[in-house]
């Protein structure tokens, strides 16, 4: 069978990977405990299950592609509690299935030959960016610079071919947050260049400091910025697959019209749960706090057995840096082979990520304290 060119040289998504060593370890029986894949294994508040259960509807239409008009209201309600922003309900936001899915396609909607990433890097922009036939400007993210790419390094005549560029704030891998001043300078050179700034603000809500995170809503003029965010984990809903893409209306618009070709509107009735919780911060200031704990058992233990804080302090990961900034994959591989914890090696996210693993605090907090212990072991 003839494949895509695309997919056939694709290398295999780095968490199938890790997926496969842990179907090896459960086969053999072990009891592991997972710190991979940032997938949230909290509850999904009952309030929001009941508000979904009650969406239900005996007739079950296709979804529109622009979304309930309730939906795109509770999402700028707050973007304004939040931001302190004004976004206009019916031009500047549209509902999408997750954040992950309209991120991918992101690249197959504007022009420009080439998508700037950061790196290590969440892998879905540069897939996404291969999948519309885009090359691919790797920046470097640096401890020294905060994990923030230097922009001004980059030649004009190269940002004249660039079609995308990604920032992720709070940041993944490395839990680093941006300033307002900093995305004033990346919208700037996105107007100045005609590329689109699109923000990944998945983990805008996990913080572990006083000050929350800033969002590229809130720069001063919003032409040609584009922001997803996501109630994966601010509301602990990954299997909801609930989002959106909030900015300039001209990109908006456009996404209206590619998007019904794609087919990745969500349910009505997810989206009308999503109402609910966009609408409520109680459940979200429970959610930090029960991060924080996890956060506050796991992290003295990882520290003992020689791997160093490196990164940010936002979203649910620690970034971790080996002893001696040795071999990462080499150093995940003792802990799941040892003491059966899983944590997923720095060069899964780009050439940036080497001498480093990425620990998701997604198990539970009895896990984390049966982890705790084990690593008391390791030697």
């Amino acid at each position: 069978m003839k494949l895509s060119p695309t997919l056939a040289g694709l290398r295999t998504y780095p968490f199938v990977r890790l997926t496969e060593a842990k179907q090896r370890l459960a086969a053999a029986g072990v009891d592991f405990v997972d710190f991979g894949v940032g997938e949230p294994r909290e509850e999904t508040p009952a309030f929001i299950r009941e508000a979904l259960a009650a969406a239900i509807e005996p007739l079950s239409t296709y979804p529109s592609a622009d979304g309930l008009p309730e939906l795109r209201a509770a999402i700028a309600g707050w973007a304004r509690r939040r931001f302190g922003v004004a976004l206009d309900p019916d031009r500047e936001i549209v509902p999408t299935l997750g954040s992950k899915e309209a991120i991918f396609h992101l690249a197959q909607v504007v022009a420009g030959d080439v998508v700037a990433t950061p790196t290590p890097a969440y892998p879905v922009y540069e897939r996404g960016a291969a999948f519309a036939g885009k090359a691919l400007l790797e920046l470097p993210l640096e401890a020294a610079r905060g994990f923030l790419p230097d922009l001004d390094a980059v030649p004009a005549d190269i940002w004249e071919s660039v079609g995308v560029l990604w920032l992720n704030y709070p940041n993944n891998p490395t839990a680093a947050t941006a300033p307002i001043a900093f995305y004033e300078r990346a919208a700037a050179l996105a107007r100045d260049h005609d590329f689109v700034l699109a923000s990944d603000e998945a983990y805008s809500e996990l913080y572990f400091g006083t000050e929350a995170p800033a969002s590229a809503l809130q720069v001063a003029d919003r032409t040609n910025v584009l922001v997803f965010n996501t109630l994966s984990k601010r509301s602990s809903m990954p299997g909801y697959r609930s989002g959106f893409a909030a900015g300039d209306a001209e990109l908006i618009a456009a996404l209206k019209r590619y998007r019904p070709n794609v087919g990745t509107a969500p349910p009505t009735f997810v989206q009308r749960a999503a109402v609910t919780a966009w609408g409520d911060e109680e459940h979200v200031v429970e959610t930090r706090a029960r991060y924080a704990a996890k956060r506050d058992v796991i992290l003295p233990a990882l520290r003992r057995v020689g791997l160093e804080p490196a990164g940010g302090d936002a979203s649910f990961f620690l970034w971790l840096r080996v002893p001696a900034d040795g071999d990462a994959e080499a150093f995940a591989l003792r802990l799941l082979d040892e003491l059966g914890i899983v944590v997923a090696p720095g060069p899964f996210f780009g050439p940036g990520g080497e001498g480093h693993v990425r620990a998701a605090l997604v198990p539970t907090l009895d896990e984390c304290r049966r982890a705790a212990q084990l690593l008391e072991s390791f030697a």
